[in-house]
């Protein structure tokens, strides 16, 4: 089997130490959340915007009869809006039994990686990044920054005090400037 990050073909020692991701990106930075936490790639989509919503609800989607809630990783990221069609991955957090959108600029493939080659969050990563990573990996083309799903759940970023009042009433994805 082929690792990303390895010259040659390895053979793993236990099925536990290999994860598949998924790669997204927003801008030019490369993401990766768990395969096995993507219930479906639905690829472009038209959003309906949702009035007064937090600056994170990128809008709602029909998904096979449901009305899913979305959220913008490039607004979470603090990041300016894309100004083309973006893609929609379908994520389900089985904790809290909420089913949502992730919207992300493009997908890319899977990429299977050692869990061993997972580092930590540098202790300068602001809270945001704090909030939303659980590490990186070296890849041969860059840094993937790894994504917790469960962490993007809109009801659980609702939660959090990260994203602060914009002056308009909803909620603003921008950075706090102390």
């Amino acid at each position: 089997m082929r690792i990303a990050g390895h010259d040659k073909v390895d053979e793993i020692q236990e099925e536990n130490d290999v994860v598949s991701l998924c790669s997204l990106y927003a801008a030019d930075e490369m993401f990766g959340i768990d395969t096995r936490k993507i219930r479906e790639v639905l690829g472009e989509r038209d959003l309906q915007r949702v009035p007064m919503s937090p600056a994170f609800i990128a809008g709602v989607i029909s998904y096979r009869g449901e009305v899913l809630t979305t959220v913008n990783l490039r607004a979470l990221l603090g990041m300016e809006a894309h100004s083309g069609r973006c893609c929609v991955l379908v994520m389900e957090d089985d904790e809290v039994e909420e089913r949502f959108g992730l919207v992300v600029d493009a997908v890319g493939g899977v990429v299977t990686v050692s869990r061993r080659m997972l580092e930590a969050n540098p202790c300068t990563l602001e809270a945001r990044g704090k909030r939303l990573f659980d590490g990186a990996y070296k890849m041969e083309t860059g840094l993937m920054v790894r994504l917790d799903p469960q962490r993007l759940c809109p009801s659980r970023l609702q939660e959090t005090e990260i994203f602060r009042k914009s002056p308009n009433g909803g909620m603003d994805a921008s950075p706090d400037r102390r």
